[in-house]
């Protein structure tokens, strides 16, 4: 069976993934802010559960979870929000094992499969644990995205890469999602490495915020990941962000 995401990383030209958190400011509120996305060229949304422990999200998605958690927002509505994207326009949930887990796995696939999701990111489930939720997701044809750091040695990102699919996730640095992008150059030629050891399409996040990281990354990756800079506008703007969020998702675009 075919997947979006697959389409999208085979054609040519960089893939920007944006990411907002569902839920923030309020589940009513957050169609339109996706939808801006779309307009200003997003090739892939990650859709954000809201958690009220992201262990690996700096202070800005942080926040947002604690606002959508507050206007009632939550996986299910997560899900709700995916369901009313084009169908289009490939989707990747991203979220932690917790409601995941309280969801129920096979329940999640289903409802995954309902909604229009391509992807699921984990970000606290290694691909080894939990095998009961990528069975579930690999039954259906969504993908596991799954994640690399600086600090995986060889044989790890072969490992993962061999466990996963439709693209690898690398972060960009040790620590949480929002901090400013140092040492591309680093970035990458560590980017270039972990290409070499896998078939899959790799996308740089954590750190990317402006066009001008895009630049610096694109020749050596498949895609970019940002959130922190968009959620952020959320956070000024609220309800009103679409224009804003329209706005930098072209200018990241264009970096391309």
């Amino acid at each position: 069976m075919s997947n979006r995401l697959d389409q999208v990383f085979a054609q040519p030209g960089g893939v920007l993934v944006t990411y907002l958190t569902a839920g923030d400011p309020t589940p009513q509120a957050s169609l339109p802010l996706f939808q801006a996305l779309i307009r200003g060229g997003a090739d892939v949304l990650e859709i954000g559960v809201p958690f009220s422990d992201p262990g690996a999200d700096g202070p800005a998605i942080q926040r947002a979870s604690e606002r959508a958690l507050a206007a009632g927002g939550g996986l299910q509505a997560a899900l709700d929000l995916a369901a009313d994207l084009p169908a289009h326009v490939p989707k990747v949930l991203f979220g932690y094992l917790n409601p995941f887990l309280a969801y129920g796995y096979e329940r999640l696939a289903e409802a995954a499969v309902s909604s229009g999701i391509h992807g699921l990111l984990c970000v606290d489930c290694p691909p080894e644990e939990e095998p009961e939720l990528w069975q579930a997701l690999s039954a259906r044809n969504i993908h596991p995205i799954l994640l690399l750091a600086p600090t995986s040695p060889d044989a790890r990102i072969a490992s993962v890469a061999g466990k996963g699919s439709g693209f690898l996730y690398y972060v960009s640095m040790t620590g949480v999602t929002g901090a400013a992008l140092s040492a591309q150059g680093a970035v990458a030629d560590r980017v270039a490495r972990v290409r070499q050891l896998t078939g899959l399409p790799v996308a740089v996040g954590f750190g990317v915020a402006t066009p001008q990281d895009v630049a610096r990354l694109a020749p050596a990756s498949d895609g970019v990941v940002v959130g922190s800079a968009l959620v952020r506008l959320v956070e000024q703007h609220g309800a009103d962000a679409a224009p804003a969020l329209e706005a930098l998702t072209r200018a990241l675009k264009g970096g391309f």
